[in-house]
């Protein structure tokens, strides 16, 4: 026979237990509208920032649509990529300044060099060679720093794990494209810098037999008229390959700004 203290004590574990069932339905419920809300917020964020960036067609254009919807998040993370594309160029565009030698800032009369000046030339060119050869694990340090501080700004955004997942997906892949055009600029600059150390070599070694004849150069002997020709036809290639690839790197941006957009039309 069940006493009247084993029934209350019954009673309180049905209660507990009921009210524990009622607080775990209530956390389900809260966590599915919390989620709920978040995709509706993203989907309108989706929607306002498609009409934001109507008519925006370049990334100078982007800060007059975050002045009309300044708390957009798909907005701001878009803000986030130009951001790092402008750092990721500013830093590319100051470690090329730092290989190119001095001299090369502006044009080169290489008939009226001293002897000495030549060698030095060379020196400044061979080092510059050794820099524009060994540019990368630096390079590479400083874009994943770049790429750490905009992965910490785009999770204070509080957006959505698969938005952020996606987000940095494209961030990694407009780093690789930005570290693979780079590459090919330092080869291109290594290479023009050992084609023009060539023609301060012969002219250093020819040095006191060659003339200079309305700014030409004029070789006692055929053979080394045509090394220097081959020298200066390398290093005039090399030239408009560095122009070239210049070109590349401001198209670059521009194609990946427009990704950008397609990515806020997800």
């Amino acid at each position: 026979m069940e006493t009247y203290s084993g029934q209350r004590t019954n009673m309180r574990t049905r209660v507990v237990l009921s009210l524990l069932f009622i607080f775990v339905i209530a956390c389900f419920g809260l966590v599915y509208f919390v989620g709920d809300l978040a995709r509706y917020q993203e989907a309108i964020s989706a929607k306002e920032t498609e009409a934001a960036l109507r008519g925006v067609n370049n990334p100078e254009q982007l800060d007059r649509a975050l002045k009309q919807y300044p708390s957009n998040s798909i907005l701001k993370l878009i803000a986030l990529a130009n951001k790092e594309s402008i750092e990721i160029d500013a830093i590319t565009q100051r470690l090329l300044n730092e290989v190119q030698p001095k001299g090369l800032s502006k044009p080169i009369d290489l008939g009226a060099f001293s002897r000495s000046e030549l060698d030095a030339l060379r020196r400044d060119l061979q080092t510059a060679q050794s820099h524009a050869a060994t540019f990368e694990p630096g390079y590479i340090a400083l874009i994943k720093a770049e790429r750490d501080k905009i992965e910490n700004d785009a999770r204070s955004l509080k957006v959505g794990n698969d938005t952020l997942a996606k987000f940095m997906a494209m961030i990694d892949g407009q780093d690789t494209e930005m570290m693979g055009l780079t590459s090919k600029m330092f080869a291109a600059r290594a290479q023009y810098y050992n084609a023009y150390e060539k023609c301060a070599a012969l002219l250093v070694t020819e040095f006191g037999i060659y003339k200079v004849e309305n700014g030409q150069f004029v070789f006692p002997f055929q053979s080394t008229a045509d090394s220097y020709n081959r020298a200066a036809a390398a290093t005039a290639d090399g030239v408009k390959r560095i122009a070239e690839l210049n070109g590349e790197r401001a198209t670059l941006r521009h194609s990946q700004f427009d990704r950008w957009k397609t990515f806020a039309e997800r």
